[in-house]
């Protein structure tokens, strides 16, 4: 399954979910021992980015600053499906809260400040029937 590409039919159908705990971006040197417990590795020129639970960061002694939740939209959108994105980022912007996107095989990835879980999971949810909108001008 490669998922959907229809925007109105991703938004008509929008929810997202919390994963339990808190998570912390952290930046570590290769081979360090937290990649293998990191729930996202990404490789850049000046280091490996890991997104951790915040208790495995502190627990191997990591530092981190921004400490996020992890909210998963449920909606199986297509790795080259157009408008879901812009669609949520400007929302959550529209709402003043910062949004950092991982993009899964099967589903987005949003980790937004701890603080603003709540308010991020009603603002996606608000996301729900505004397809038509979306699609039409």
């Amino acid at each position: 399954m490669t998922g959907s590409r229809d925007l109105a039919a991703m938004l008509a159908s929008l929810d997202a979910v919390a994963r339990d705990g808190e998570f912390v971006y952290a930046t570590v040197g290769a081979g360090h021992p937290a990649t293998g417990r990191a729930q996202a590795v990404v490789v850049e020129d000046e280091g490996v980015t890991l997104v951790l639970r915040r208790a495995d960061a502190d627990a191997l002694g990591v530092s981190y600053g921004f400490v996020a939740v992890w909210l998963t939209l449920t909606v199986h959108s297509a790795l080259d499906a157009v408008g879901l994105t812009a669609a949520f980022s400007r929302a959550l912007g529209d709402a003043g809260i910062s949004c950092n996107v991982l993009a899964g095989f099967h589903h987005d990835h949003l980790l937004v400040p701890a603080a603003a879980r709540d308010r991020a999971l009603a603002v996606l949810r608000s996301l729900r029937g505004t397809g038509r909108q979306a699609t039409s001008g």
